[in-house]
């Protein structure tokens, strides 16, 4: 036992989240928290500046998610969002880090057509950007995928419930309602862990129905408005800080307002500029 875990006897040196390891986190940490019951947090990260501060946090996983389509890129889904973009902000989020494990979003087109193709695109992301892991979309409609990926070696962390990529044809509403919904839900599930996945992410779900999910699994479940008995929890991190604006999901918590601060910094800044009180002496070289 380390000096430091001896002086805080409830912090456990593997733990996810406050853990004093140094190495990388990857998927076998992950699925030893599940046994332990470990709850634990995700965010999203697009660029290394931001990804440095979560890392330094103790944030144990990012995702680079297609969400930065909208935040980020200007879009008005994710679906627009190429490969190309998705490589180069993972291998910015990946050097802007030592620990967490970075999992890279496979966007709309880079895996719909099949095992081959989700290969071909999941081998840039870890090649290219060096990201741990990838996501994608999809119940038993992306099994073939997910076993041709696992069986080459990348783990790989699935997405159900509401499925951006798709809200052209399911919406913005929540999933998995109903009975029957809530069965298919659950298949999907179950599907996914048994092609290989190390974690599914539940998005707009009933807490009720995630919580099922939760039990049935032996792989982490993670929860984006899924209630409160998922294994962990992920938020856009945009919306996290309050950069996001607009209306905003009603699942998500501001913890900050980035947005009021960088907005009253700007003006500060700009007020000095017209008043002619910056640059001053000390900023200003002879």
């Amino acid at each position: 036992m380390t000096f430091e875990a001896a002086q805080n006897p409830s912090r456990d040196p593997k733990s996810l989240y406050g853990g004093t390891g140094t190495r990388r986190v990857t998927v076998h940490d992950i699925a030893a928290a599940k046994r332990r019951g470990e709850k634990w947090p995700m965010l999203t990260a697009y660029d290394a500046m931001t990804a440095s501060v979560f890392d330094e946090a103790g944030i144990p996983v990012m995702l680079v998610g297609d969400s930065m389509g909208n935040v980020h890129l200007g879009y008005e889904t994710t679906v627009p969002v190429t490969l190309d973009e998705m490589t180069m902000l993972s291998a910015a989020v990946v050097r802007g880090t030592r620990r967490a494990l970075v999992v890279g979003d496979l966007p709309f087109g880079s895996y719909q057509e099949g095992p081959v193709q989700a290969l071909r695109s999941a081998t840039r992301l870890v090649k290219d950007a060096g990201v741990g892991a990838v996501k994608l979309e999809g119940g038993e409609r992306s099994l073939p995928q997910t076993e041709l990926l696992v069986q080459a070696g990348i783990p790989v962390m699935s997405h159900l419930g509401l499925t951006p990529q798709s809200v052209n044809t399911l919406g913005y509403r929540v999933q998995g309602r109903g009975d029957e919904a809530a069965h298919r839900l659950l298949h999907d599930a179950k599907a996914a862990q048994a092609a290989g996945a190390f974690a599914v992410v539940l998005e707009l779900v009933p807490a009720e129905v995630a919580a099922e999910v939760t039990r049935s699994l032996e792989i982490p479940t993670i929860g984006i408005g899924a209630g409160p008995d998922t294994d962990a929890q992920v938020l856009v991190y945009t919306d996290m800080v309050g950069l996001t604006g607009g209306k905003v999901p009603r699942f998500t918590k501001q913890y900050t307002n980035l947005r009021q601060t960088l907005g009253d910094a700007a003006k500060a800044f700009a007020d000095e500029v017209v008043g002619g009180t910056f640059p001053q002496e000390e900023h200003t070289f002879h």
